[in-house]
């Protein structure tokens, strides 16, 4: 064996085993409220991190230790500083920048793992609903901001004719509407839209009904009658476990003249080209959660890092 390359791959295996950990005290930094209570603060002692935050001392000690070793957190002269430039992505709760969510998968999908090992010699997978209520709000707090900063104000700008009809009241359905974010959005922007969202899961439809409260949306996990202007189906096509006979529903729910939009990961065709750490986290999610929930259902298993051809393909 060569000794250099030997030593390359061990320290690959811990570099990635530290940022295993590093994913679960940044979980931890978001639900406690951690880098919140650093956010704008400067330089602070443990004792200022543990008055503000409420928290046990000897925790956020070592949760500050960790993150400081991770470079998450500057340390000099026994104090803790969580920069400008990393708060704008671990403690901007609400903002399309916000990275939070990822940081949330972690937990429901190693929970899964045990299940995900055995359907590799036993076929089959993980249901949705397995995951638990953890894996949705952690779905939810992914896609939330940029579907409410982005999705009417800055993606729909492409398309003139369906602002113009959404305005005039025109007819929207989001289809595997989760959570409700992008039907909230939608009706946001355009009050006089008719606005509704479907999808199969009733603890999602349950929680988007709480959150649209007031907002004259209709929520539900059957499919609704009648055509739309515009119809959205973003990030749950990979996941589908019979992708073209639904799409073939879908493209039946859209006017003639109307719109289908869908979001779908960004990543590529090929594999060449998918070798970086975003497309490593896909192939993660995908495995733990997108993959094997379609598998589950006796679908192909299309995967997170599906890319636009298949997609295109699949349209």
């Amino acid at each position: 064996m060569d000794k250099e390359k030997t030593k390359q791959a061990i320290d690959k295996v811990f570099r990635d085993m530290a940022g295993a950990m590093t994913a679960g005290m940044a979980y931890v930094g978001t639900r406690t409220g951690l880098f919140r209570a650093m956010a704008g603060k400067g330089a602070l002692s443990l004792d200022q991190v543990t008055q503000a935050t409420g928290l046990q001392r000897r925790y956020v000690e070592e949760w500050l230790k960790g993150m400081a070793s991770a470079g998450y957190l500057e340390y000099s002269d026994g104090k803790y500083t969580l920069t400008d430039e990393m708060a704008y992505f671990v403690a901007s709760d609400g903002s399309d920048h916000f990275v939070g969510g990822m940081w949330a998968m972690v937990p429901p999908l190693m929970n899964v793992a045990p299940k995900v090992a055995d359907a590799f010699a036993k076929g089959g997978g993980v249901r949705f609903e397995q995951f638990g209520p953890d894996c949705i709000t952690a779905l939810d707090l992914i896609n939330r901001g940029q579907y409410e900063e982005r999705f009417a104000s800055y993606w729909l700008k492409s398309l003139p004719d369906v602002v113009t009809r959404l305005q005039a009241g025109g007819r929207m359905l989001d289809f595997g509407c989760g959570s409700g974010r992008v039907a909230m959005a939608i009706k946001k922007a355009f009050p006089a839209a008719v606005v509704e969202g479907y999808d199969v899961d009733a603890e999602s439809i349950s929680r988007a009904r709480q959150a649209a409260k007031g907002m004259d949306i209709r929520f539900a996990t059957d499919v609704p009658g009648g055509k739309f202007d515009l119809v959205t189906i973003c990030d749950c096509i990979h996941d589908l476990a019979a992708p073209v006979e639904t799409l073939q529903r879908v493209h039946s729910l859209v006017k003639p003249d109307g719109t289908l939009f869908i979001v779908e990961p960004k990543a590529a065709d090929k594999l060449e080209d998918n070798r970086n750490p975003v497309a490593t986290m896909f192939y993660g999610f995908s495995l733990f959660h997108c993959m094997t929930q379609s598998l589950a259902r006796g679908g192909p298993g299309l995967g997170t890092c599906m890319g636009p051809g298949q997609t295109e393909k699949l349209a």
